[in-house]
């Protein structure tokens, strides 16, 4: 079996994660905060349009703005002598385009459902914009967030349609997973064929298995204690006498302390995502750092 198509799939995964993840979370704050319902369809609209397109079709949208008659392809191809199409980097468009809506729509729904009480609390404790977002939401929604990079990550490296529109099936360069599946099965090679779909089988197996283990060991303190516990962890209001003689500071300082269980909960489930999603990451570039020893040590 050949090995190229599993390092170029991996390769691609790689790169099109990288950019997927920022670029997905940004867009999903975006639109997220917009206040306009109709601007708000119109740009969800555009960017979930790869999720629900053919691939093929999608594909030919990249190509003919990727192609080299492209607007975009003739612009690198006379001012960078680069050309994009048929070549790895046209691999990666694919891979981007095709995973973004996963990536975007799960990060969106997870800021989305977040309580916009804790929100209006740091506003009023005097908290920028980007310190609401990286303390207070990102934490939250991080379960949301580090289960749309694993899809999107997985997507990336089973896409087939469009990155055989964009970028061929040109052995050793653009032939990924799926479409070294798709030519050994085309030229009758069956147990290679095969070889190639138990690696992506257990890939997907791994990568399933993965997001149940984020879900299940981000579960909340609460669960593993009784109700009576959890409930004795919120500090009690004040009385109303209590109120009167606090001073601004010192009531500033109790709302900022005062943390619903809930809250709590979501700020440990965020971490503990995040952190197995890193973890996934590293997991990946370690067998990719071995496997590519391997394939390099078999030539030799």
């Amino acid at each position: 079996m050949n090995l190229s198509p599993i390092l170029i799939s991996m390769q691609t995964a790689a790169a099109a994660i990288f950019v997927t993840f920022f670029v997905g979370l940004a867009a999903a704050k975006f639109v997220a905060d917009t206040k306009s319902t109709a601007l708000k369809m119109l740009i969800d609209g555009i960017l979930t349009m790869p999720l629900v397109l053919p691939p093929t079709v999608a594909g030919f949208f990249l190509l003919f703005l990727f192609g080299v008659e492209g607007p975009i392809g003739k612009f690198f191809l006379n001012f960078f002598a680069v050309r994009i199409a048929f070549s790895w980097g046209a691999t990666v468009i694919a891979a981007v385009v095709i995973s973004f809506p996963l990536m975007y729509r799960s990060a969106r729904g997870a800021l989305e459902q977040i309580d916009p009480v804790l929100v209006y609390a740091g506003r009023t404790l005097g908290m920028s914009e980007w310190r609401i977002f990286t303390r207070v939401r990102l934490p939250i929604a991080g379960p949301g967030i580090a289960g749309g990079g694993v899809l999107a990550f997985a997507r990336g490296l089973g896409e087939f349609g469009a990155t055989a529109m964009i970028a061929g099936n040109i052995a050793g360069k653009t032939r990924t997973l799926p479409l070294a599946v798709y030519s050994e099965v085309a030229a009758g090679n069956w147990d290679t064929a095969l070889d190639y779909v138990i690696v992506i089988v257990l890939f997907s197996f791994i990568v399933v298995a993965l997001i149940n283990a984020c879900a299940t060991g981000a579960s909340s303190p609460c669960k593993r204690r009784s109700p009576s516990n959890c409930l004795s962890r919120a500090p009690q209001a004040p009385s109303a006498h209590a109120n009167g003689a606090r001073s601004p500071k010192r009531l500033s300082r109790f709302i900022a302390a005062f943390k619903p269980p809930q809250a709590v909960s979501a700020h440990v489930n965020g971490a503990h995502s995040l952190k197995c999603f890193s973890r996934f990451i590293a997991a990946f570039k370690l067998a990719f750092t071995k496997l590519r020893a391997f394939h390099f040590s078999g030539k030799e």
